[in-house]
């Protein structure tokens, strides 16, 4: 595999700057872009506070940028899509939505969240689509395309959706445990990436629990958003990964942006020091590195990533320099 060289152009959107739908007013957690002739919309999930009890809910919202990724042409000032009903999968949240173009129409998959008791929560992927380029979603039902099965019975989220040669492939994170790593603290989730095929992008078939991307910091290591390119006929995948408890205050535990390899799209072969992309001391992602999404602009590969507190304020960018 052929040295990557990424340099990193900074944070390039702060969502507390702006004026969000729906109340929100922090986080623009999970960057994911989609290329227009003139410009690029990048959708991002931002959070309102729930009056009832205090909680996060997890909404969509987009920026317009011009190609330079630099200049702010608008934000969206209405919903993307709405929160699922009662009861629904997607009932307090949306993190995150990853779209692409089909058909003449805009795709967008969704990562829904509902609390529960005696964990924090439960998730799944459904499906929106979109008939006004991306402005609103509507969903194709209200409930899942893609959710927990026997042998992946927690936590499927984080769908990354490509098209191939007529064959829909999604890259997905299945929970494996939710574990008490200490008396005092609640539940913590452990989860890995995971594939699915399918020839329509509603109907899809898993390769139960197989785990696509090889473990770095042990069995208790999490993976989440998996993000994949082709570069001269070579597939990469980008993620990010984390201990599974002790992350949250502790940077050296803390999310990293980790890379992979495949000829075939099926067999990955691990390589995080090859992109060489880490935290900058002192800086707005000194202490993390988290939710990448790489995309191609005209003639350049860029990267969304988010850095400390998870998002809460903007995202930044990294261009491929050589490759």
């Amino acid at each position: 595999m052929k040295s990557m060289k990424w340099k990193k152009l900074g944070k390039i959107f702060n969502p507390t700057q702006h004026k969000l739908p729906n109340g929100c007013v922090e986080f623009s957690k999970s960057p994911q872009a989609l290329v227009f002739d003139d410009f690029v919309r990048i959708y991002f999930s931002t959070c309102a506070v729930d009056k009832i009890n205090g909680k996060y809910l997890s909404h969509i919202a987009f920026v317009d940028m011009k190609k330079n990724l630099l200049d702010i042409i608008r934000v969206s000032d209405r919903t993307v899509i709405p929160l699922g009903g009662l009861g629904c999968f997607d009932e307090h949240g949306i993190f995150p939505m990853n779209v692409l173009r089909y058909g003449g129409t805009v795709y967008g998959y969704i990562s829904g969240w509902s609390r529960r008791v005696s964990v924090s929560v439960e998730t799944a992927i459904g499906l929106a689509i979109s008939h006004d380029d991306g402005l609103t979603f509507q969903r194709i039902g209200n409930g899942p395309v893609l959710t927990a099965t026997p042998c992946e019975p927690y936590l499927i989220v984080d769908g990354s959706v490509r098209v191939y040669d007529g064959t829909f492939h999604m890259w997905y994170i299945y929970g494996t445990s939710w574990k008490k790593f200490s008396p005092n603290e609640e539940p913590d989730r452990t989860y890995k990436i995971g594939h699915a095929l399918s020839s329509d992008g509603i109907n899809w078939k898993k390769e139960e629990a197989r785990q696509v991307i090889a473990d770095k910091l042990g069995r208790d290591e999490s993976q989440a958003l998996p993000t994949v390119i082709e570069i001269e006929g070579q597939y990469h995948m980008f993620f990010c990964y984390r201990e599974s408890f002790n992350f949250r205050k502790n940077k050296a535990r803390g999310y990293r942006i980790g890379h992979a390899y495949s000829e075939d799209l099926v067999n990955w072969i691990r390589d995080d020091t090859n992109p060489s992309i880490d935290v900058t001391a002192g800086d707005w992602d000194s202490d993390m590195l988290c939710y990448p999404h790489v995309f191609r602009c005209d003639d350049k590969i860029y990267l969304l990533y988010n850095g400390n507190e998870f998002g809460r304020f903007g995202f930044g960018l990294a261009v491929l320099e050589s490759y």
